[in-house]
């Protein structure tokens, strides 16, 4: 199950399934089916959360620079994966999201994501050597030069001293140094939840498309962007020196998170992905689809968007690769769902009546799941 915004985290909402099955089998004195619950995210907000709650991992919180350079409390979470090695689950969002800056003081030119750099250092001090990283919400456009920096990139000016962290640092960079970084940096993968396509430049890039929602003007824009050119053609200019480095500007999703998408590729050999895609492979639930009889998931709301390749959409896609009944339960069903929802679901229910309080999803997710069951007498 994904997350009910609002009222239940994909662990609750999974372990509310979980009662109303087995309430509902005591009901029909059967015995009680086994019943597997897995968490669920896209990459973004609540990922975090949902694996920690789902795979038993740890929480870790470190103070770091937020993404106006003063201190905040960043959290992210430690897991074991289905190959048994500790993996970092970060949620870029937890230490340069624009929720952490006031609406007055919103403009990319002057945030940066060097505390997602020093999340990165924290869990490589803990042992972590795989990363899967949500980059959404973000407050910034530096091009991932605050991340990098933490780690040890050097990004000089023309009189070789340090050119800063922030957006409006990009377009004074000449020189990038790589002898500085993190040793243990060559030696991790990083999976990025990535659904944006866009390029780091340009039109469509990062800093014209999300630019305006995180604060910046018509000349910022063009600032940026003319920064985040400079930023790639420097780095381009180390390919005949470091034959592993090549332009990933135009890498699709290269300007997700302001360019911090292109960083990870670009300087961290990161791969991006489909959010949901990458904790499903993570969790190995393809594994646990193909021993299953059924398949439940089910998020908040299920509308155009879960259509258009959301979590319990991509479950349903797995589910019908391996011949498996898919069943969803939603809070509630917009009416565009059914204009271009595919043929995945054997059912699916709104659980929540209208005007009822979100402080009671778990229990009517519950009672609806247990009133499923019970009336049809079967699986489904």
């Amino acid at each position: 199950m994904d997350s009910f915004k609002g009222s239940l985290t994909s662990f609750d909402a999974g372990h509310a399934v979980d009662r109303g099955i087995e309430k509902a089998w005591q009901h029909m004195d059967r015995t009680l089916p086994e019943v597997k619950v897995l968490p669920l995210a896209d990459g973004g907000e609540g990922t975090v959360t949902a694996l920690i709650q789902g795979m038993g991992g740890v929480y870790r919180n470190i103070k770091v620079r937020g993404p106006h350079k003063a201190q905040v409390e960043a959290i992210y979470g430690i897991v074991t994966v289905t190959d048994g090695t500790p993996t970092a689950v970060i949620e870029m969002a937890s230490a340069a999201g624009l929720w952490l800056v006031p609406e007055k003081n919103r403009n990319p030119l002057n945030t940066t994501t060097y505390g997602v750099g020093q999340l990165i250092l924290h869990a490589l001090s803990k042992g972590c050597r795989n990363f899967l990283v949500g980059i959404g919400g973000s407050a910034t456009n530096d091009g991932g030069i605050g991340m990098l920096t933490a780690l040890g990139f050097e990004f000089r000016d023309s009189r070789g001293r340090d050119a800063g962290v922030c957006g409006k640092d990009l377009e004074q960079i000449v020189s990038i140094r790589t002898a500085g970084k993190h040793p243990a940096l060559d030696q991790c993968t990083f999976r990025v939840a990535c659904d944006v396509i866009n390029p780091l430049c340009g039109p469509f890039g990062a800093a014209a498309v999300f630019g305006p929602q995180k604060g910046a003007s018509r000349d910022d824009i063009r600032r940026l962007d003319k920064g985040l050119t400079n930023l790639a053609d420097v780095a381009a200019k180390m390919a005949t020196r470091y034959p592993e480095k090549w332009d990933n500007r135009d890498v699709p999703g290269a300007g997700a998170a302001g360019g911090l998408g292109y960083a990870f590729v670009q300087f961290l050999n990161g791969k991006l992905e489909p959010g949901a895609a990458m904790i499903m492979d993570a969790i190995g639930l393809e594994d646990s689809i193909c021993d299953a009889d059924l398949v439940i998931t089910g998020e908040g709301c299920m509308d155009r968007q879960t259509a258009m390749g959301k979590a319990p959409m991509e479950v349903a896609r797995l589910a019908k690769k391996h011949g498996k009944k898919v069943m969803a339960f939603c809070g509630s069903i917009d009416p565009s769902f059914f204009d271009i929802k595919e043929d995945l679901f054997d059912g699916f229910l709104a659980v929540t009546p209208p005007g009822a309080s979100l402080e009671l999803a778990s229990e009517w997710l519950q009672q609806a799941v247990f009133e499923h069951f019970t009336s049809n007498g079967a699986i489904l």
